[in-house]
């Protein structure tokens, strides 16, 4: 495998609910802020700035391991608790690709998920090709197993004509 993209993500109070865990929805909001510093610092960085343009989400899997506590215990005055968030690529399609990633409370892993996403022309409203300089970017990232394919698989990516839900 590839190196992974690791991403430290401060818990926020509000990140709980009742039971003083980290709420599940915010698992994805968790794996969004870890994303987006692949996607638009990490790749910014390496010179690919498209990605800013325009990727919307087409799916989301997560499994839920373990609850993450706001662990009072690990916060200091400086700095609240983080979990660790290790990201990789599973799959380059033409058209779409899927990230993996797994989330760490230290080195207790409580979650797997993936998120299949897709290139957007916001301007167009249309879904779009990868780049080649995006589809280097992420197969820097990308799993052994992760080889880029021209076929789509129907759970992969939308059609080229229309958005599948719109969700951003």
């Amino acid at each position: 495998m590839a190196d992974r993209f690791v991403y430290h993500c401060t818990l926020r109070w509000s990140d709980l609910d009742a039971y003083g865990h980290v709420n599940n929805a915010r698992f994805l909001t968790l794996y969004e802020e870890a994303r987006v510093a692949l996607m638009f610092v990490g790749a910014r960085a390496q010179g690919v700035d498209s990605f800013a343009d325009g990727v919307v989400i087409r799916r989301h899997e997560v499994d839920y391991l373990r609850p993450v506590d706001y662990a009072l215990s690990r916060a200091t005055a400086e700095a609240a608790p983080t979990v660790r968030i290790e990201l990789w690529v599973e799959l380059v399609r033409a058209a779409s690709f899927v990230i993996g990633y797994e989330m760490y409370d230290g080195e207790l892993l409580v979650s797997r998920a993936r998120s299949v996403l897709v290139p957007f022309d916001l301007a167009k409203q249309l879904p779009r090709r990868l780049t080649e300089a995006e589809r280097v970017f992420l197969l820097a990232y990308a799993a052994s197993d992760a080889a880029p394919s021209d076929s789509v698989p129907s759970d992969a990516a939308p059609s080229e004509t229309a958005p599948s839900d719109g969700a951003r």
